[in-house]
């Protein structure tokens, strides 16, 4: 699910700018970290179910030196009809580099989702996700870039822009304190069946109305989401909040089966978690 994603790829860049002590003096070639994260607002790119649910999910994340890592997470949903609901596991594996002169930062994941087969998640469908994000880190603004391939019954692509400005402050128990506005624009393809009445005939001969349907597939902006992430980290425990709010854009309608339109609307959510490091 995407915000399970963001979600990961914020621990992982919050990983190399905390630079908290634990972090810095310990090489240990594997390292372990659990967290327990809650989503009041499920959504992928702004689409929610009909029951507005929310999530919890615990994190486990395994660590091969400072590159390579893989992690899973359960994603339990609580909503209306059904309380602490198991809706299936997102595991990730992937690969991070930060440059010698520490002024671009990559992730390559891979994500491989095993939802359940009544899961009423809007992003059930998706059955593996590949990705890549560059961002180039200044002073000024961090510049993001990214690019996905979505697979489900069909493949999408999908690419990600973004901006945002860390605010970093270490205090003299050695505890650290980051603050990251960011906003987002993500864009990719929508692929759906269009059905319209096409009138038949010949000439100046009336004929009949034929009904005609078609495959279409749009490349389009999806949302734009403005967050601001907040981390407080000392010694092997960080504790993370995420207030943000979410646009979506170029919903898929289909007139007369709303089943089969997508809902969405803008919408404030907020993901906070808490983080051990072992």
């Amino acid at each position: 699910m995407k915000k399970i994603f963001i979600l990961i790829i914020i621990n992982i860049c919050f990983y190399c700018c905390l630079k908290a002590q634990t972090d810095s003096t310990e090489k240990s070639k594997l390292k372990v970290k659990l967290s327990a994260n809650f989503n009041s607002g499920l959504n992928y790119y702004g689409r929610t179910d009909s029951l507005k649910s929310s999530g919890f999910f615990p994190l486990a994340e395994f660590w091969f030196g400072e590159n390579f890592y893989i992690n899973a997470a359960p994603v339990f949903v609580n909503n209306s009809s059904t309380s602490f609901d198991y809706a299936g596991t997102v595991a990730t594996a992937g690969y991070q580099f930060l440059s010698k002169e520490k002024n671009w930062f990559g992730n390559f994941y891979i994500v491989k989702p095993f939802y359940e087969s009544n899961s009423q998640l809007v992003q059930s469908a998706l059955k593996a996700q590949a990705a890549f994000s560059l961002t180039n880190l200044n002073k000024l603004v961090n510049i993001t870039g990214g690019a996905d391939i979505k697979v489900s019954d069909k493949v999408d692509f999908g690419v990600t822009a973004g901006l945002d400005h860390i605010f970093r402050k270490q205090f003299a128990n050695n505890s650290v304190l980051v603050i990251d506005p960011s906003a987002y624009l993500f864009a990719g393809t929508q692929q759906f069946t269009n059905t319209y009445y096409k009138q038949t005939g010949f000439l100046f001969v009336p004929g009949a109305g034929q009904r005609v349907s078609e495959n279409v597939k749009n490349f389009n902006v999806l949302s734009y989401e403005f967050s601001t992430p907040v981390i407080y980290a000392k010694g092997k425990c960080q504790l993370m909040i995420t207030p943000a709010y979410v646009i979506p854009q170029n919903l898929i309608t289909v007139e007369g089966r709303p089943d089969l339109s997508e809902r969405g609307k803008e919408m404030f959510y907020v993901t906070i978690g808490i983080k051990l490091i072992l």
